[in-house]
């Protein structure tokens, strides 16, 4: 028996595993009677008041206008970029930056940034949350870049996180990005881009 099934087997000693069944009832009798969501109009402005609370860049453009949109922030900021390989080539079509399909993790520290797109995002806490899975790339291109352009489809802003929560796989491995990566230390001294990137910049397609 090695270190992990050990420390498993002394977990399962104090708190037994429960039967499937009854997981399921004990999960069903959960009161959800509480309010689904807090707004129904001006979604899409409360999600870029929230998303730009986190001292992040928000944009929002018309969805002809992203490959235009998309050229200009990568232009800021002179380097190769990290892309998923099936990220819409419409998004890209006016860049003139190197994009990088084919990275391995220990490359990306060395690319200006990544673009990507996202699975769901969430109006009332300005979050935005990736599944890994179409136009999103490995967990990795959204951490280790120092820049981190996000585009966002009108029709993915949730008002409210339940149904946000409804529209994702919890099987998949999830990111929730609120800001750029920010930390503070026990005097409160704000230091950011320790664990992901330290410029945030969302592009909301209407």
């Amino acid at each position: 028996m090695n270190a992990r099934e050990e420390i498993l087997r002394r977990v399962e000693g104090i708190v037994p595993t429960r039967p499937a069944a009854e997981v399921a009832a004990s999960y069903g009798r959960i009161d959800r009677s509480y309010l689904r969501r807090h707004h129904e109009d001006g979604v899409l402005d409360l999600f870029a008041e929230r998303v730009a609370d986190y001292r992040a860049t928000v944009l929002r453009v018309p969805a002809a206008e992203a490959a235009a949109a998309v050229a200009e922030r990568l232009s800021a900021r002179p380097g190769s970029y990290g892309v998923p390989s099936d990220l819409p080539a419409a998004w890209t079509s006016a860049t003139d930056a190197p994009l990088v399909h084919d990275f391995s993790v220990a490359s990306l520290d060395r690319l200006a940034g990544a673009v990507t797109g996202c699975a769901a995002a969430i109006a009332e806490t300005g979050t935005i949350i990736l599944d890994h899975g179409a136009a999103q790339g490995p967990r990795a291109l959204s951490l280790v870049p120092d820049y981190h352009l996000i585009v966002v489809l009108a029709e993915q802003v949730a008002p409210d996180v339940p149904e946000a929560l409804e529209r994702l796989d919890p099987s998949r491995p999830l990111t929730f990005v609120s800001g750029p990566s920010a930390t503070s230390d026990i005097e409160l001294s704000r230091v950011e881009g320790v664990h992901g990137p330290r410029t945030l910049e969302v592009l909301v397609l209407q």
